[in-house]
């Protein structure tokens, strides 16, 4: 399957949506990537070189977290950048990997997305909150290779 096939234009606009209704409640980017041409199972190391390469750590506050889906090889993660490290507890990811793994299981990966990254907006709200002069640092739309 091909990051094309994977999600249909309707179902990437509600994910983009997902993304805009998070980001109301934080200064928080968030993004989501997708890729089905990898010949390996990506490691930790890969992923953020995409995290790095996608432009995630170009926010002020260091504050952008990336959704990263290989498609091929069924592998999801979820991955925040330096500011959010340095102010959540170790375990700050695990309810949003569990919530969209979920629905990953069942073949939902558009509601699981969704429902992830509302998550994340919410949980952000109390460490980086919405500024009332927000900028949108980075693209809404999914990212893909």
């Amino acid at each position: 399957m091909t990051t094309g096939q994977f999600l249909t234009p309707q179902q990437e606009q509600r994910i983009i949506k997902a993304i805009q209704t998070a980001e109301k409640n934080t200064s928080g980017e968030i993004r989501v990537h997708l890729e089905s041409k990898n010949k390996e199972k990506p490691s930790m190391p890969y992923v953020e070189s995409v995290f790095d390469r996608i432009g995630m750590t170009q926010t002020k506050d260091r504050n952008g977290v990336l959704f990263y889906v290989d498609i091929k090889h069924k592998v999801f993660t979820v991955l925040g950048d330096k500011g959010i490290d340095a102010k959540v507890p170790p375990d700050f990811w695990q309810d949003v990997k569990k919530e969209v793994l979920k629905h990953f299981k069942t073949g939902d990966y558009t509601l699981g997305l969704e429902r992830g990254i509302l998550m994340v907006g919410k949980k952000l709200k109390n460490f980086f909150p919405y500024q009332n002069d927000d900028v949108n640092e980075l693209p809404d739309e999914i990212s893909k290779n």
